[in-house]
């Protein structure tokens, strides 16, 4: 087991602990470390709940024993190293005037696709909009959905945007990341249904007898479902739209999908 962790005082933006961290903000960065940014107290608690452990946090300096000192003392406790720095130093870490208090360096965690074999499984098409991740990886914590599959050219979704909109949700929900041909390969080992959300989709989604294990399968931002993965479907879904708006954001659309195929089982 790993000692407590150490402590650190540093105050200046060219520190190789802070440059380091901070390129964590591009994509290149974290594949080539293994590592994701969190942002915020709530979002690190999360974390330590669920058994995520930090490799360390950065924090403003304490006055005092306050939460954030707390917190420091928990990570130390658990083998994480803990900087304490100011609010300049921040701010250059987290790109963006009043960052929260403190951040946190993680280690990332993907589940193996063959492990998600049960329950409500959402599979993401090449998404592209980092927001919509987090926030469709956040609406499917919160229905209950087993887990996160990835598809090709998708967003990280362990960049600080995504991670900031699953709201802690990211610690709590398997995610897995593969190519069109290993997707292909494990919808052919798949027991239950496959749902995809299309425009041509021949039945109304509130029609729809929801059924575990099932994938609730969705495309792209910009133009949906590829064809070969349309056919790959056992029903194609459609939600019906009484205003004159053409279509939904993706996370809407997911989300809208997500409760009614989970409306049994909530």
């Amino acid at each position: 087991m790993r000692a407590v962790g150490s402590v650190k005082h540093v105050t200046s933006t060219a520190n190789p602990i802070i440059k380091a961290a901070r390129a964590l903000h591009q994509r290149k960065a974290r594949a080539e470390s293994g590592l994701f940014l969190a942002e915020g107290h709530k979002l690190i608690l999360d974390a330590l709940e669920v058994g995520w452990k930090p490799e360390m946090i950065i924090a403003l300096e304490p006055d005092g024993d306050t939460p954030v000192a707390q917190l420091a003392a928990k990570v130390r406790a658990m083998g994480g190293d803990v900087i304490f720095t100011n609010a300049a130093v921040m701010e250059k870490l987290a790109r963006r005037d009043n960052p929260q208090t403190v951040m946190g360096v993680f280690e990332q965690h993907l589940a193996p696709l063959d492990t998600m074999r049960a329950g409500t499984i959402v599979a993401l098409e090449g998404p592209r909009d980092p927001g919509n991740v987090g926030t469709i990886i956040r609406t499917a914590d919160a229905v209950g959905a087993s887990g996160i599959v990835l598809i090709g050219n998708a967003a990280d979704p362990f960049g600080v945007e995504a991670v900031r909109a699953t709201m802690g949700s990211l610690f709590h929900m398997p995610i897995a990341k593969t190519d069109m041909a290993g997707f292909e390969a494990f919808l052919d080992r798949w027991p239950g249904a496959v749902i995809g959300t299309h425009l041509g989709g021949a039945t109304d989604i509130r029609s729809l007898k929801p059924r575990e294990p099932q994938i609730l399968l969705m495309g792209t931002e910009q133009s949906g479902l590829t064809d070969a993965l349309a056919g790959r479907c056992t029903d194609l879904v459609k939600i019906p739209m009484a205003g004159k708006a053409d279509s939904f954001n993706l996370a809407i659309a997911t989300a809208i999908a997500l409760y009614e195929i989970r409306r049994p089982f909530l």
